[in-house]
């Protein structure tokens, strides 16, 4: 995976070139449908083919950034930047899961932008602008579901909203994958490796149970919503405490013009008389005047304070609500009790915050002095604090669209380079630690035959062919694994060598023994190696025909052929006299001769019980069976045990037909080789009685052949002879 790799500036053109087409694809078709009034957005439509070729952090980028954009003109889009963003990672999730595929999963596709581009939609614009329905494309339906169905101002619009936005939705999926299909195969493969995943990060996936990335993923998200909601609150009260001293500063530009304005010294004339004294209509309206360049004002009034209460000098009518005649007395308000040796006294009171029956209120209250510079009375401003919740929870919203919208494609970089940097390379090194392993498995056995060193070495080499490039923990993680992958090929060759030639020693030693045992009986050729021959021969027909496939296999055809020259092994036991008697044995002889099959048994079993795992017993166990039974027959007349069928080990039954056919075609001291014909022919009379007959079956098959390359075996060594009943020779 090469994304963010700056090694490699093709990667890094391909992703500035997907960025730049994804938001020309946004940007454009939304130009085009305002020009043509098309009632229709089509403006996320790079969104959703970005995520399709290249995943979620460029898609999270081209949506956020068409907002930017066109923020430039309009700076109420930049707040509707977290739904592009959403749009985005859903695309990215539906298109993974192939939903694009599937026209039935097409409508929840389509549903599922409409909801978060039209109904998240609608909520934004509800509460950054409050219940207008405006001159938007949706206005209209909106108006028609207010006015024909009844339905309240916000569900119109919400419904509204949604509709339009299937139908903008359902356009921009349809150019969407029109687009995607003009992509060729190979630029698509292309971003695929840019952007998307390693196959053997989703191979070692498969034995993960806790994702390291998912892992990363929880604690970015954590950590994200504790840094959002503290950037969120300490936003919230800096500006609710900057708007409160904004609106304050309103009041009191209010208070200080009203303390201008009014006459201090005719305060108890004004009281007295109320708006028949001289000019106490002019002041009046400038009041209302003052008001009304001060919209945030709700209540504009003039009181005298005294012990009874405040006295009315000037009060304005506000929305409807009559306004307090000049003199009348006004009860305090509890909230103001605190303040009332301050007001009493003419002093300056800071701006309250009351709860009452007029309403939650901002108050600031100015003095009105007279010539002598006594205060005589109070200007009062009212600011609604609902004028200031609405500030409030309009930037809360606008902040939090902003910060989340940021946040978004700030944790999706963070998880891009934590996949990138951390989990691909520690997967990666996973599968090839796990591959190595998996080679290498068998030489920790020290079975030397299973030990494919050229697959260790690919192992290895997949292991070095990393080449992750990093100079941290994972870079010294790399160079250690890398080593130690070489380090073991490197052992295992070294001991794969020398348990080689132990074991060829071993079989050296064995054979030669074998050898020497032969050797002994002056009337035979070199039996061993020719039986030896015709069993792997006959054996490997066996496999090829798919006789005793649940039995023949590679391996243990290679098993017969180094067993089988200790199948006489047993001879050792027999004298010298009876093994180079010419003529023919007595039967307390041939008893004797035959005690060579259960001496044999013996010893190789005693050879394997000694030796322990400091030799390969694996074919030697078979040598014991060969050892033991080749000279019993199929229809239970054999010996030393009597055993017959299939209770004859398989080894056992092929070298019966081997040794036997061996004997009958060899010269011997006492008889002329019998022909080819001859020997077949008893070999294939004895099919069934003294020989397995599947064996015989297939043995008919390749005897001609083995009969005419016995020659080249042909060399200076000792032959056994066989049980031919009456004939009997030495066996």
């Amino acid at each position: 995976m090469k994304m963010f790799d700056f090694k490699n500036h093709q990667t890094i053109v391909s992703a500035i070139l997907l960025i730049l087409a994804g938001l020309a694809l946004n940007i454009i078709p939304a130009r085009l449908a305002i020009a043509l009034g098309i009632p229709l957005y089509l403006d996320c439509t790079g969104t959703i083919i970005t995520a399709m070729l290249g995943g979620n952090l460029p898609a999270v980028i081209v949506g956020f950034a068409s907002n930017a954009i066109n923020g430039i003109s309009e700076p109420e889009t930049m707040y509707y930047g977290v739904i592009s963003i959403m749009i985005a990672v859903a695309a990215t999730f539906f298109y993974h899961q192939r939903f694009f595929t599937n026209i039935p999963r097409l409508f929840v596709v389509i549903f599922t932008f409409a909801l978060i581009g039209g109904g998240i939609g609608s909520l934004f614009t509800y509460f950054l602008y409050g219940l207008n329905f405006g001159q938007g494309i949706t206005a209209p339906f909106a108006h028609a579901f207010h006015d024909t169905l009844g339905y309240s101002k916000f569900f119109s619009q919400l419904l509204a909203d949604v509709i339009i936005d299937m139908l903008d939705k359902g356009a921009v999926v349809v150019l969407a994958m029109f687009a995607f299909r003009f992509v060729s195969r190979r630029l698509k493969n292309h971003l695929n490796q840019v952007f998307l995943r390693d196959s053997s990060n989703r191979d070692a996936n498969k034995n993960v149970k806790h994702s390291l990335l998912r892992k990363v993923v929880v604690m970015v998200i954590v950590a994200e919503v504790l840094l959002g909601a503290l950037a969120s609150s300490i936003g919230f009260f800096l500006y609710r405490d900057n708007s409160i001293k904004r609106f304050v500063a309103i009041a009191k530009g209010v208070t200080n013009s009203v303390a201008y304005v009014v006459d201090a010294d005719r305060i108890d004339e004004f009281i007295a008389k109320g708006d028949s004294a001289e000019g106490y209509k002019d002041i009046e309206d400038a009041l209302y005047g003052i008001r009304g360049s001060f919209t945030q004002t709700k209540y504009l009034y003039v009181y005298k304070i005294e012990k009874d209460g405040c006295h009315v000098v000037f009060d304005l009518d506000t929305d409807g609500e009559p306004a307090g005649e000049p003199g009348s007395v006004v009860e305090f308000d509890p909230s103001f009790v605190p303040y009332l040796p301050t007001l009493l006294a003419g002093g300056e009171i800071e701006p309250i915050i009351s709860d009452d029956k007029f309403g939650w209120l901002l108050t600031v209250y100015t003095p009105i002095r007279n010539s002598s510079g006594r205060t005589v009375a109070y200007a009062a401003a009212d600011i609604s604090m609902d004028e200031v919740s609405s500030d409030e929870a309009m930037f809360f919203i606008k902040m939090l669209s902003l910060f989340f919208g940021l946040s978004i494609i700030i944790m999706s970089i963070v998880i891009e380079l934590v996949n990138r940097g951390i989990v691909i390379p520690v997967n990666r090194m996973a599968f090839a630690a796990m591959k190595f392993s998996g080679t290498t498995m068998i030489a920790s056995t020290m079975d030397t035959e299973k030990v494919n060193l050229e697959k260790i070495r690919n192992a290895a080499d997949r292991v070095v062919d990393l080449k992750i490039s990093s100079f941290d923990e994972i870079g010294n993680l790399y160079d250690s694994l890398s080593s130690m992958a070489s380090d073991t090929y490197n052992f295992i060759a070294r001991v794969q060598g020398q348990a080689e030639r132990i074991r060829k020693m071993q079989e050296v030693i064995i054979m030669e023994f074998a050898e020497v045992v032969e050797a002994r009986d002056k009337s035979t050729g070199n039996h061993i190696k020719k039986t030896a021959a015709y069993v792997e021969a006959l054996a490997e027909q066996l496999k090829k025909e798919g006789k005793f496939a649940d039995v023949l296999t590679d391996d243990f055809v290679q098993k017969l052929k180094r067993a089988a020259p200790l199948h006489d092994i047993g001879k050792i036991a027999v004298s010298d006299l009876i093994l180079n008697k010419p003529g023919k044995l007595t039967d307390e002889e041939f008893a004797i001769m035959k005690s060579h099959t259960t001496e044999g048994w013996k010893i190789l079993t005693k050879m394997v019980e000694d030796a322990g795992d400091t030799i390969d017993a694996n074919y030697l166990n078979e040598s014991i069976d060969m050892a033991h039974y080749h000279h019993e027959k199929w229809d239970g007349s054999g010996y030393p045990t009597g055993i017959k069928g299939e209770e004859i080990p398989l080894s056992a039954r092929i070298m019966a037909v081997a040794d036997v056919f061996d004997a009958l075609v060899a010269e011997r001291v006492y008889k002329k080789p019998f022909t080819y014909e001859k020997a077949m022919a008893i070999i294939t009379e004895g099919a069934g009685k003294h020989f397995d007959p599947e064996i015989v079956e297939t043995f008919t098959h390749i005897s001609e052949k083995l009969y005419s390359e016995r020659t080249r075996l042909d060399q200076s060594g000792s032959e056994a002879s066989i049980d031919l009943g009456s004939n009997a020779p030495k066996s």
